[in-house]
């Protein structure tokens, strides 16, 4: 499978999420924007932001692809849940659509390669699946899809929590699917070493959020280490 051109410069490389959840000091699109022009500046091959508004922001801050999405929800599929918020998602000028890959049910009815095959006829760029397990990312890029995240891995009862990214899953999904979609981790990698550790497990590029971009975990990062002495 030929990597798509949006795809081919972020081989190898680092990926940085951008978001702040509801209710935050720094939930504002302007105040995303300009974390998504700080992480570029230090090496970020592509931003992910989240929500039209922020996307529209980042889109407009920075000079690298977009990987958008919509969180609409908590419970169950609530990242670019429906076919209506995919395509609101590339109407706010995402680069690269990401969803959820899953096997569970979608509010709209529709599955992922149904909502996949219908996006194709709106969007020609790149789009990513956000798998939770094996079946989901071999079904994922059966459909067509781009990039297999491991954004979910660890978040649904199909797999147990791992402290740190899911690196079985990423050397399993790295034999199976070797000259596939671009295989991208995601998740829980919270330090150096284990951004490395991803890459060195098969992953093509490794996404960074958290331990980069939300400055209310890591205080409680720090504080509990604090208080434990």
């Amino acid at each position: 499978m030929t990597l798509h051109p949006v795809l081919a410069p972020l081989e190898g490389t680092l990926i940085v999420s951008c978001q702040a959840y509801p209710g935050e000091p720094m939930r504002d699109p302007r105040t995303m924007a300009q974390i998504a022009a700080a992480v570029v500046e230090g090496g970020a091959s592509a931003v992910r932001a989240q929500g039209l508004d922020d996307i529209r922001a980042v889109k407009a801050a920075v000079d690298v692809p977009v990987i958008g999405i919509w969180k609409d929800g908590t419970d169950g599929v609530f990242i670019t849940p429906t076919l209506e918020h995919c395509l609101a998602v590339i109407d706010a000028g995402a680069d690269i659509l990401a969803l959820d890959g899953t096997r569970r049910p979608r509010p709209d009815g529709r599955t992922f390669a149904q909502t996949l095959a219908a996006v194709r006829d709106r969007f020609d760029g790149p789009i990513m699946a956000d798998c939770d397990d094996i079946p989901s990312a071999l079904e994922a890029a059966a459909a067509g899809a781009d990039i297999i995240g491991t954004t979910l891995a660890g978040y649904t009862p199909a797999r147990p929590r791992t402290e740190g990214p899911d690196l079985e899953l990423l050397r399993e999904l790295a034999d199976r699917l070797p000259a596939g979609p671009m295989l991208v981790a995601e998740g829980r990698v919270h330090t150096p070493a284990q951004a490395s550790a991803a890459l060195a497990a098969g992953a093509r590029a490794v996404v960074v959020g958290t331990a980069i971009t939300h400055p209310t975990t890591l205080t409680r990062w720090f504080r509990s280490a604090v208080e434990e002495q």
